[in-house]
């Protein structure tokens, strides 16, 4: 290596990275080339031998469509109504209560902002019986936020994703300079437009990311949607792909994998649409964090 010249150093340090970024590559492209392979396989198994099946088909596909016990297209719409209805609740309270933590001094904020760090150290799935229970009370009193319905599924994705966002944006408000603020109401104005109308649109990429962040979360849960959704019209896609590899005998694995890639394209879609706003706020949250 002491030999080579800086030319030579640089170009075989080009083609090292490309062999890293190669072997990388292939590892992640691989798992979803298997599951292609297997949506495409019609003798319905994910133990394949190659990744081209021998009778490659649609099989598998028109099954997910046309099998009535399996409403695969009502499954998608749920997943996106309740990840959207979510997302912009979410997003709604989160951007309201962290300029309320960030701007305003009122008593309590302090103890408010521990009591909400303190609640998330607690791992999720140690109130998934407490949150079961509290469902099926507000159902007593509330049928449409109870059990087997989407408003109370909702309900419990807002108070789980709001601790860790309301930190994030007051991390992301703290960074704002207050002369903003101060400037404006020298000019008259008032908390609510110096909230709409100066520090929202500077809050745009964090508020895309932290959307997005909401969006893939509840769009990918299965554990509180099984337990607190019973119906099979009712279930998101993650759950009612359960059906498929929940039989003792019969396990479809065929249109379990068509399934998985049909309901990635949501997923892949807003990636493609908003990757420049993605990225914008990772890296102006970087440099501001």
């Amino acid at each position: 290596m002491s030999n080579l010249t800086i030319s030579q150093r640089r170009r075989l340090s080009i083609i090292i990275r490309w062999i890293i970024a190669l072997i990388l590559m292939l590892f992640a492209i691989f798992p979803v080339l298997w599951i292609l392979s297997s949506s495409l396989n019609p003798s319905n198994t994910l133990a394949s031998a190659s990744l081209i099946p021998k009778n490659v088909g649609l099989g598998n596909y028109t099954q997910l469509f046309t099998t009535q016990e399996t409403p695969f297209l009502r499954w998608i719409w749920n997943s996106i109504k309740i990840s959207s209805i979510t997302t912009v609740l979410s997003v709604s309270v989160t951007t309201l209560a962290a300029f309320a933590f960030s701007r305003l001094r009122f008593k309590g904020r302090e103890t408010m902002l521990k009591g909400i760090l303190l609640i998330q150290v607690f791992p999720g799935l140690l109130a998934i019986i407490a949150m079961f229970t509290l469902v099926t009370q507000i159902g007593n009193i509330i049928p449409a936020f109870g059990l087997d319905t989407h408003a109370g599924l909702i309900l419990v994705y807002l108070g789980g994703a709001m601790g860790v966002n309301i930190w994030l944006m007051k991390g992301f408000f703290d960074t704002i300079p207050r002369a903003i603020d101060e400037s404006a109401m020298v000019d008259g104005a008032t908390h609510w437009q110096i909230f709409t109308q100066l520090l929202l649109p500077l809050m745009r990429p964090i508020l895309v990311v932290i959307a997005i962040l909401t969006f893939i979360g509840t769009y990918g849960d299965f554990i509180l949607a099984r337990i607190l959704l019973k119906s099979t019209d009712q279930y998101p896609l993650m759950v009612g792909l359960f059906i498929f590899t929940s039989g003792q005998f019969s396990q479809n694995w065929g249109p379990f994998a068509a399934g998985a890639l049909m309901g990635a394209l949501p997923i892949m879609i807003i990636y493609l649409v908003l990757q420049d706003q993605i990225v914008g706020g990772l890296t102006q949250g970087a440099v501001k964090g």
